[in-house]
């Protein structure tokens, strides 16, 4: 068993970069030397699920966990039929369920290669070009050159799943 008290580094004085942009090793780095405080993240925003039919996946999801629909829509320029659930009193993050709605579309093509299942994980910024500016300068990619129109008219953009550990991340500011 290792002692990590020993090694003279506390919490207060080290971050631990979990996932770096290409393939190089995750690596200790001093806090405050390029923090994330400048991406502007607030809060998970929202945990997405690719599902093949959004009317089944409402049912089974309000049926099996409780979970109640508080936003619903299709995104054309997506490509996306899309629900979002909330859990309980709806005050934290929540469950986004997405279908494609047509066979083209970025959610056919994730089912056609992975199937139904956990497709993103999002967060809150305060604004998405700065989060964006700043996940550049870290040498993330982001897949759009500027923001997207996402639920409900939010700005959004994603960060390439290879630069984050092969989780695709969305950046989302509400309106």
């Amino acid at each position: 068993m290792t002692d990590d008290t020993s090694s003279g580094t506390t919490a207060e004085n080290v971050t631990v970069n979990l996932f770096q942009p290409g393939d190089g090793p995750a690596v200790p780095r001093p806090a405050g030397a390029g923090s994330f405080s400048d991406v502007g993240l607030l809060r998970i925003d929202h945990v997405g699920i690719a599902v093949a039919d959004l009317d089944e996946a409402l049912r089974f999801y309000a049926e099996t966990f409780g979970l109640h629909c508080v936003h619903q829509e299709t995104n054309e320029e997506q490509g996306v039929r899309e629900a979002m659930l909330a859990v309980g009193d709806g005050a934290g993050p929540r469950l986004q369920l997405l279908a494609p709605a047509r066979p083209d579309s970025a959610i056919a093509k994730f089912l056609d290669r992975s199937g139904p299942g956990l497709q993103q994980l999002a967060y809150t910024v305060a604004d998405v070009e700065a989060a964006a500016a700043a996940l550049r300068a870290r040498g993330l990619r982001l897949l759009y050159d500027t923001p997207k129109r996402g639920t409900a008219g939010s700005r959004i953009n994603f960060v390439h799943p290879k630069d984050a550990g092969g989780v695709l991340v969305e950046l989302v500011e509400p309106v």
